[in-house]
């Protein structure tokens, strides 16, 4: 192990221990920026080797959400805006994505898995491979792990209201009976999320600020992390320090 390492790790050691008794999220999600100018800083032709490389670090930052008890985790793996890209360089990230979901799913995962998007954007080969990713986890204890592919926060607020007036129409309710007992908890209960704690820390790599339409609603009363790193060289350090900023602010909701 060389200094750098050793220093590296002592600090690690460090943080952990001042983590010790100290607030926890119940639920961390994530925006996993910055695969393509990690590649491309790497010097790597294809850039869809750092969404490769990122998607092989998924499966430790699960482990660090273990350790840290944290019980639901949120990857932000595909926005709405993503299938706009040109076939040439989405259908590459879209067998990236399948790969890792199935992987994520295999049967030494502690895991359930659940896929959060609109899947009707999606072609159907892929929609296919993660309903039956997610349908092989379904009595899986440990923690919940939520994918967001063809993800939108916009997307998912209308596909709410759409579900919500149909569930009403259905019962035969009328618009104006809708309209007296509608609140955000009607509007919770039909997002993808549905049943889940909000979350209590968004981190976001790469450097970037902003939630890019990423659990616009759920947000609301979220702490934020932003780091420096890209998403294919974040540390459990890095992790760590994201507890250890969480652990430091008083929540004010509204406030």
């Amino acid at each position: 192990m060389g200094v750098r390492d050793l220093l590296y790790s002592t600090y690690e050691a460090r943080l952990a221990r001042r983590l010790v008794g100290a607030e926890r999220p119940r639920h961390v999600a994530l925006i996993l920026d910055g695969n393509r100018r990690w590649a491309r800083d790497a010097g790597l032709e294809d850039v869809n080797d750092g969404h490769r490389v990122g998607a092989a670090k998924i499966s430790d930052l699960l482990g660090w959400c273990g350790d840290a008890g944290v019980e639901v985790v949120t990857l932000f793996l595909l926005s709405t805006d993503n299938l706009s890209r040109p076939a040439d360089e989405l259908e590459p990230l879209l067998e990236i994505i399948a790969d890792v979901v199935d992987e994520l799913s295999g049967p030494s995962a502690p895991w359930r898995l659940r896929v959060v998007g609109a899947l009707e954007l999606l072609p159907q080969w892929i929609a296919q491979r993660l309903t039956a990713a997610a349908a092989r986890t379904t009595d899986r204890p440990g923690l919940e792990l939520n994918v967001a592919v063809g993800y939108g926060g916009r997307q998912e607020i209308a596909d709410a209201v759409r579900k919500l007036l149909l569930q009403h129409a259905e019962a035969g309710s009328s618009i104006e009976e809708l309209a007296e007992v509608l609140d955000v908890d009607h509007i919770a209960a039909h997002l993808y999320t549905s049943g889940q704690p909000d979350p209590d820390l968004v981190i976001r790599t790469s450097g970037e600020q902003r939630l890019s339409g990423f659990l616009l609603w759920q947000s609301a009363h979220s702490e934020f992390h932003f780091c420096e790193a890209y998403w294919p060289e974040f540390r459990r350090v890095d992790f760590l320090r994201a507890l250890r900023d969480y652990a430091a602010r008083h929540r004010r909701f509204g406030g």
